[in-house]
Order: C-alpha cells, then sequence, then structure tokens
C-alpha cells in the first residue's frame, strides 16, 4: 500500500546553490554525525546505509537536478521507497526546504510508523534549519 509524507517547509539560511551542493555526496553525512552514531552508518558518494534498532535501511541517489532536488531510493531496506529533497530558493539568500517520502507499507506497518515517519521528516528540517542558524541540534535519545 503505496503512502505518501510530505514534511513541513523549513526557511534556511543557506543559498540554494549551496544547500543542494552539502547534499550531494552522501558520504559528508557520516562525518557530521555525534561520534556515538558514526558505527552504525556507512556511506559513499551516491549510497548510504545506517542501522537503526536492529534494521538496516539503505538509500541511494537516483536523480540530482542541480540546485533544485535529489531524489533517493531504497537500497536494500525491507520496503520501497522514495525520497525527494527539495531546495526552492527563498529570499535574501535563504532556502525553502522540505521532503517528500513515498513508501509502499502493508496496513500494519502504516499503522505503527506512520506518525512516525511524518514526525522524523519535520525534525530533519526543524534540524537543518537550527544548523543554518548556527546552533546545535539535539539528536534523538531513542536511536540505536
Amino acid at each position: 500500500m503505496a503512502a505518501h509524507y510530505e514534511s513541513k517547509h523549513g526557511n534556511v539560511a543557506i543559498p540554494s546553490e549551496q544547500l543542494y551542493m552539502s547534499f550531494t555526496d552522501l558520504s559528508a553525512f557520516v562525518q557530521n554525525l555525534p561520534a556515538e552514531y558514526k558505527d552504525s552508518v556507512t556511506a559513499d558518494y551516491d549510497t548510504l546505509h545506517a542501522t537503526v534498532k536492529g534494521f538496516t535501511i539503505g538509500v541511494r541517489v537516483a536523480e540530482r537536478r542541480p540546485y533544485s532536488l535529489i531524489r533517493l531510493e531504497d537500497d536494500d531496506a525491507p520496503f520501497h521507497f522514495s525520497a525527494v529533497v527539495h531546495f526552492d530558493p527563498a529570499e535574501y539568500g535563504f532556502t525553502d526546504f522540505w521532503i517528500e517520502l513515498d513508501a509502499d507499507l502493508n496496513l500494519m506497518m502504516k499503522a505503527m510508523l506512520g506518525n512516525r515517519i511524518k514526525d522524523a521528516l519535520d525534525k530533519a528540517v526543524d534540524g537543518l534549519v537550527t544548523v543554518s542558524q548556527g546552533k546545535q541540534p539535539q539528536f534523538p535519545s531513542d536511536l540505536g
């Protein structure tokens, strides 16, 4: 059963071109993780795999549209999904940043994960906005 989720929009204090470029190489995400999470994540330019609560989930870049979006698809994940990360130019050098996610979830998974997926997308946007303001983001304590 296909499910569609869309994060809230965040006004990131980084120009869209610069923000887009920071997302093009997935291996850069591992470098920015707190030390306690680095062992559970591996990545290269096009793929990223993470183990969370015993589940391994992977993504690979399916499309890069310079300065506007990056499309990710599952790579050895327990269910099929795709995500689109949007980088829309906004006023004063800011970026309107948001994420769409489509996932093939069975009814039970949709009931268990539906609200958590939306919350996770919103927290990712909030974290990026926080970092763009020069502040330290808070990582969820319930990962691992």
